[in-house]
């Protein structure tokens, strides 16, 4: 065992997460030896008195067979079709392979949602730990069937890290068909694996394609989180300047099954790290020696304060409804003094959104510079720029005494 990596093998609760390519051949059906396989050294940690809970991708990619689908569908309908189906074979898979092992399951479906509303995530925080105290290994997937924006949640990656954060655990484990980060094309010959990660200057001047920066996500307003395969554009003379992040496994040769990429393992593993929960990205036939703490994959250190979970949902997961404008005086007060937003500060509005959601908040190039929850609807928003709340309560009531979006309900970003 790596001494760098001793929190990862004396870990006693993991999350451990693995992606649709590795459980499903190329055809899309189910690889049971990868299924064995992965069960097997799961049950190893569990035998060892390790807590385990498993999210897994692939119920999609499971009930393409069985509909005649030949590769994954573009449209939502079919592939939520393709998850009622596929989902259902999947954990029977997991059941049977476990049980192998004298371990019995439990299947937990999640969305963005629940991790969202507090009761919601109480309720899910709860069940999770009942499970692991009645000695089931908890399998979790995103509930594919009636997601709808989230449906490219990032394959499960960045579910994963909130679910280690909601269930305290002490390491996540990011398993797919890559065998860590690199600092280059591995085809060329000349790219190296990037052992372990412990902060954000390790990843600079690495790109995890078109353009998009290692720790980076969406920069402009109305891109809301970072999907499979997007992020910011940089300008051109920083693109030249920069090398691509990219696995050992080249784009070409994986499988059409899966919509996760590098991209989003190192957004999830940022994600816990900053929390405080160390990661390992690795190659799911490296499962074992990842969980045992062994120097395969990449690690990323833990540092940083565990947040509260809707902050972390906030920040990490939430798709914004809308934005909202601000003035130079309210961005240095937001940014820089921590400082509700309050009406005095805005200029502009767009989107269409009810209060309670999500909201980006922009300068005047429209560089998202915070995410919160509004106090109000995207309709009376306009009435109210400019205005002072003592003014405000004055003229429409008491109830206008208040911030457009408070700082504890405010993240920067």
């Amino acid at each position: 065992m790596s001494s760098a990596r001793a929190d990862i093998a004396a870990a006693a609760r993991v999350v451990v997460k693995v992606g649709s390519s590795s459980l499903t051949t190329s055809a899309g059906e189910i690889a049971d030896e990868a299924i064995t396989a992965l069960a097997a050294a799961l049950a190893a940690r569990h035998g060892a008195g390790i807590q385990v809970v498993l999210v897994s991708s692939g119920a999609i990619a499971s009930g393409l067979v069985p509909l005649g689908l030949t590769r994954r569908p573009s449209d939502l309908a079919t592939q939520q079709a393709a998850a009622s189906v596929g989902q259902g074979l999947l954990i029977a898979r997991y059941t049977a392979a476990f049980a192998q092992h004298g371990i019995r399951t439990g299947q937990v479906l999640l969305s963005a949602d629940d991790l969202m509303r507090r009761t919601h995530y109480r309720n899910a925080q709860r069940t999770l730990d009942r499970l692991l105290e009645l000695g089931v290994l908890p399998v979790v997937n995103e509930n594919d069937t009636v997601a709808t924006d989230e449906i490219r949640f990032g394959d499960n990656d960045r579910l994963a890290a909130l679910v280690a954060h909601v269930t305290h655990a002490r390491a996540l484990v990011l398993l797919s068909d890559v065998d860590g980060l690199y600092d280059g094309d591995p085809r060329r010959g000349t790219a190296q694996r990037i052992p372990e990660v412990r902060g954000q200057a390790d990843l600079a001047g690495i790109r995890l394609g078109r353009g998009l920066k290692a720790g980076q996500g969406g920069l402009k307003a109305g891109q809301g989180s970072l999907k499979a395969g997007q992020g910011s554009q940089t300008s051109q003379g920083s693109q030249t300047s920069q090398t691509s992040l990219t696995s050992q496994t080249s784009q070409t040769s994986q499988t059409s099954q899966g919509i996760g990429g590098m991209a989003t393992k190192v957004e999830a593993a940022i994600i816990a790290s900053t929390a405080g929960i160390p990661t390992v990205v690795a190659d799911a036939a490296n499962a074992a020696a990842a969980l045992a703490g062994d120097p395969v994959g990449t690690y990323f250190a833990a540092h940083g304060r565990r947040p509260a979970t809707r902050l972390l949902w906030l920040k990490h997961a939430a798709v914004a409804r809308g934005s909202l404008r601000l003035d130079p005086g309210a961005v240095e007060a937001v940014v820089k003094r921590h400082a509700s937003l309050l009406p005095a500060g805005l200029t502009g509005v767009e989107g269409a959104f009810d209060a309670g959601d999500p909201v980006d908040l922009c300068d005047e190039n429209d560089t998202i510079v915070a995410r919160g929850l509004v106090n109000y609807d995207a309709a009376e928003i306009p009435g109210l720029m400019g205005r002072s709340t003592r003014w405000l309560a004055s003229k429409l009531g008491p109830e206008y005494e208040r911030e457009i979006v408070h700082r504890d309900d405010l993240v920067i970003l």
